[in-house]
Parts: C-alpha cells; structure tokens; sequence
C-alpha cells in the first residue's frame, strides 16, 4: 500500500475536529499544495511502468503456462518461481540478463521482482499467498487514454486533527481483497479517533511505508455515489508525542483496484466502514464510468 507524507495543516481546531480555516493556511497555498500533490500522485500512477501499464494478472501454479505479453512458460512449486524461456530470449533481472531457465526463488508475500523485456516490464510477485506474474506494457490503451482522476476540490474543513490509540499488541487482521476468494492478512498497529459533525468515529490502521507513519484503508456513505464503491486509502503522517494524527481527507486516495481489475487490493476491515459521507478525496474514476 503505498503511502504520502501528510503536512500538518496550521490553525486552531473546533469542537468537531476539524482544522479552523480561518486561522489556517491561506486556502490559495492550501489549494496549489493539494493540486501539486494529485499531479505527482497521477503521474506515478501514468507513468511508463505504472499500474496503468498492466496487461494481464495471471496465477501460477506447478503446471507451466504461457501467458500474453509475456516471454516464456512459467511456473511455481516448492523452490518458488521459474521461468524457462525460448531459444534466442532473454530476460534482465536485477540488470543481470538471463537466458533458459531461471528460478526466481520464493517471493515472500507482499514482495515482488521486476524482469524487464524489451519496454516491457513482468512483474512477479506474491499476493494473498498466490504467485503472479503481471506484464506492464508502457503502449497499453488504459495508460496511453489516462486523463487524470477526478476529485472534489480541496477544503481546509476536511483536515481534521485526532488521535491515535495503539493496541497492547498488533492485532493480525484479515480483509478482503477486489478478487473474489482472495485475502489478505495485515498488522494492526492501533487505531485513530477522531470527531466528525460531533459524532466520534474510528479507524483501524496499518503501518504506512515511512517509519512510525499509518494507512488508512475506508468506505463511507459517498462510497460507490462519487467514490469507489470497495475502498479509499488515507495515508497518515506519525503521530506526534502526544498521540495527536492529522487526517487530511483531501488525500484520500483511490487504489490501483479502482482502475483496472489487474490488481489485488485488499479491502477495508469491516470496522472502517464510516457512517459518515466524506466528501473530499479522490472520485470514481472515469474509467470507471460517469463521475457525480
């Protein structure tokens, strides 16, 4: 799951938790910030290798395969991955090139590595204890029609300041994923609380990629109205000394899920359901269908 650092927004906070925009940033900077932001977030996205480049998500198992778009038969068993290629083609993995047959070992969950061939990039991975194999052609309609995702202008109102309480121990959770039968298992480090239209709400979190940082994985009442309807992501800066986190819902970002079924993505513990509608974030993107 990938992870944004999250500025802390200035300025006082109300009896609801949300940031005082008055007293806050000047909603111009805050705005040109926020569009900075979503252009970096979509061009990783878009980019030649991004996930809008993948092809095919295709499941391995001990009898070899061939798959479009990609060198090859492939297959998996005890000793992990193995890829045993054609006569006169070769693979870069680790920029070492390889030629026959090569085993790629056991790819721990969660992990992956990338082959490069030619502009194409196969990537091999493990999810929800499967390993796949998904080919990233940088020439795929998906990328090349890409137009940017649509969202809701961003409002100092949705920068909300709450706190974070961390469990005893990680608590294993299991969620769902956006393919049917698949599951994924994370650490729940703890939770965040916060208020919201005096109502007090909470969500468990993961650990984010940046050290001591969290993610967020929700659903709420604009979820499948304006929003994706299976999950948002919220990455969430560390807490500081006191426990105190910044939700900055403006950044509630869609997963790769949203806008291809090539992805695995897990989806929200049934806790983070919210009661609330979160307007503010990412929408339903457009190839997805009609934005409201």
């Amino acid at each position: 799951m990938s992870v944004h650092d999250i500025p802390h927004a200035r300025g006082t906070v109300d009896h609801d938790g949300h940031t005082n925009a008055a007293a806050g940033p000047d909603p111009e900077v805050f705005a040109a910030e926020w569009r900075e932001w979503h252009r970096d977030k979509d061009a990783r996205l878009a980019s030649e290798h991004g996930f809008l480049a993948v092809t095919g998500l295709h499941w391995l198992s001990a009898e070899p395969q061939r798959f479009p778009g990609v060198p090859g038969t492939w297959s998996t068993g005890p000793e992990g991955v193995a890829v045993e290629l054609g006569e006169g083609t070769e693979l870069v993995v680790d920029g070492v090139v390889v030629r026959g047959r090569h085993l790629f070992g056991v790819i721990p969950e969660c992990g992956g590595v990338d082959a490069v061939w030619g502009d194409t990039v196969i990537e091999v991975a493990k999810r929800g204890g499967h390993d796949v194999v998904r080919p990233r052609h940088p020439d795929h309609p998906l990328r090349v029609a890409f137009t940017g995702t649509p969202a809701y202008a961003p409002a100092p109102r949705w920068v909300i300041t709450g706190r974070y309480e961390s469990f005893d121990e990680p608590r294993p959770t299991t969620v769902g994923a956006s393919v049917e039968g698949l599951r994924h298992v994370y650490d729940a480090p703890g939770r965040v609380v916060f208020q919201l239209n005096g109502r007090e709400l909470s969500l468990t979190a993961f650990n984010g990629q940046a050290p001591g940082s969290l993610t967020v994985l929700f659903t709420d009442k604009t979820s499948g109205v304006t929003t994706y309807a299976a999950n948002r992501q919220l990455a969430v800066s560390a807490p500081g000394p006191d426990g105190t986190v910044v939700l900055d819902f403006n950044r509630a970002t869609n997963l790769p899920c949203a806008y291809t079924d090539f992805a695995t993505c897990p989806l929200p513990p049934a806790e983070n359901r919210l009661p609330v509608a979160i307007e503010a974030g990412e929408k339903i993107p457009r190839e997805r269908g009609p934005v409201s």
